[in-house]
């Protein structure tokens, strides 16, 4: 099918131009697919990096656990006669630190596979905790039924694959052994805990430092359960997420690395010290419906997060999406060519360029996997316009056109780059950009009859 043609007018010319652009949604559309399903590549193979080291942790506690028993009675039916009966149950208490101070210290370090990255960390982690018996514990179980002699000391960790060796607890200056397991659900049961005799609870305040190390990636959560929780964590990374349902107070990012402080009290969290569950919503007090919250990160948690300072799928997903915008302007030159300059430019043409226009995208997310997104854009967009410029000086049958077809795509990939860079602007200068192609195809085609015919240009 031609667009020119001696009984077409400029409308027409305009119809069939659009029918070909619409065609070329469906290979951008296909490029967009191909993002997506580089991107879950990428995640799968960050996940394989990293498996084995430890995954995503999150750390709660410490809580001191003291067994009791517990008279239960209970009335029964039997041959028609109530009949009451007697057990003792074996029970726990939760009692959460009066105070927690906890240090983090991450170190990460970047490991790659084949074309793939992922960040992995060691993290430091100390503190100090301190417990006293709450004046109304007697109102939850009978404090002589405690026995403090079994008492546990429970910390809590997401991945307990990521438990380096070195670790050391100490209760009022004793020093305490860890074992596995016995975590908290916070942690959905996973961790280690120690032994300890908790007697002179009873009396005065109980003081627990420690120290252990841990592996993980991506992220490092606090689940916080303490009257008065502070948390601060320090790396020389540098770019840093905060996220969870609690920000930090006070934070610095800088180039060395970033720090943040976090300062949590359990009004905050809803949740009292001492408790007959582990599961912090089973010891929250009755509280007030509030708006659901929107995010996505558990709401009791304090989450800092490693990110890759350029996560170029994201990048190259948003460049497909103003595709459109690149088809449509370049079309727009051409037409104008063919219908204020006489310049033949055929279907076929038309559907070239616009392959080439597609193809950039997959040359960036080519290249982006291997060499990085920027270095990728300059070499996909130099192809592509040298590719386009050489082919438009043959269909239009004069280089100073084609550098007018030049010069509009460097235009529009330097536009393109600083929308991307600009996210917070981009709807702006995208709105713009097309007010001022809609104003210049208004004064090209003002005197210009859409409806009319179209007489062929002379024979050479």
């Amino acid at each position: 099918m031609d667009l020119y043609a001696p009984d077409r007018s400029p409308g027409m010319k305009l119809l069939l131009s659009l029918l070909v652009a619409a065609v070329l949604t469906i290979p951008l559309f296909t490029v967009y697919l191909l993002v997506y399903d580089r991107q879950s590549q990428s995640e799968t193979a960050r996940s394989s990096i990293a498996e084995g080291w430890g995954g995503p942790q999150t750390i709660a506690g410490p809580l001191l656990v003291i067994p009791y028993a517990q008279q239960m009675t209970e009335t029964v039916q039997e041959n028609g006669k109530p009949v009451t009966r007697s057990s003792v149950q074996r029970r726990q208490l939760f009692i959460a630190p009066d105070r927690l101070k906890i240090d983090t210290r991450i170190k990460p370090e970047r490991r790659a596979r084949s074309i793939y990255e992922a960040v992995v960390y060691d993290a430091d982690i100390s503190g100090s905790a301190s417990f006293r018996l709450p004046a109304d514990t007697a109102r939850i179980v009978d404090v002589a039924s405690l026995e403090f002699d079994k008492a546990e000391l429970r910390f809590g960790v997401a991945d307990p694959r990521g438990l380096k060796p070195a670790n050391r607890i100490v209760i009022d200056g004793q020093p305490l052994t860890a074992q596995p397991g016995n975590g908290l659900a916070a942690t959905g049961g996973s961790g280690f805990f120690t032994n300890l005799d908790a007697s002179a609870l009873r009396e005065r305040t109980v003081t627990a430092q420690f120290t252990f190390g841990l592996r993980g990636h991506s992220v490092v959560a606090l689940a916080p359960r303490a009257g008065a929780t502070r948390w601060t964590v320090t790396s020389p990374w540098q770019h840093p997420s905060f996220t969870g349902g609690f920000l930090p107070e006070s934070r610095s990012v800088n180039a060395t690395g970033f720090s943040a402080t976090y300062r949590i009290s359990n009004l905050a969290l809803g949740t009292t010290l001492v408790t007959t569950s582990d599961s912090p919503v089973e010891s929250r007090e009755a509280q007030p419906s509030y708006p659901a919250r929107t995010s996505a990160a558990p709401a009791a948690q304090a989450q800092v997060g490693l990110v890759q300072p350029v996560d170029l799928y994201s990048q190259v997903n948003r460049s497909v999406k103003y595709g459109f915008l690149f088809i449509g302007f370049t079309f727009m030159a051409f037409l104008l060519f063919d219908v204020v300059a006489g310049v033949r430019v055929s279907a076929v043409e038309y559907l070239l360029v616009g392959a080439g226009l597609v193809l950039f995208f997959v040359l960036l997310l080519a290249f982006a996997e291997v060499i990085g997104f920027t270095p990728a854009y300059l070499v996909a967009a130099g192809g592509v316009i040298a590719l386009l410029t050489a082919y438009s000086a043959a269909i239009l049958g004069s280089r100073r056109r084609a550098g007018f077809i030049a010069g509009l795509l460097v235009a529009l990939y330097g536009v393109l780059y600083i929308l991307l860079s600009l996210e917070a602007y981009s709807l702006l200068i995208g709105s713009l950009l097309l007010f001022a192609a809609l104003a210049a195809v208004m004064y090209l085609t003002r005197n210009l009859d859409w409806g009319g015919r179209v007489a062929p240009p002379p024979a050479a």
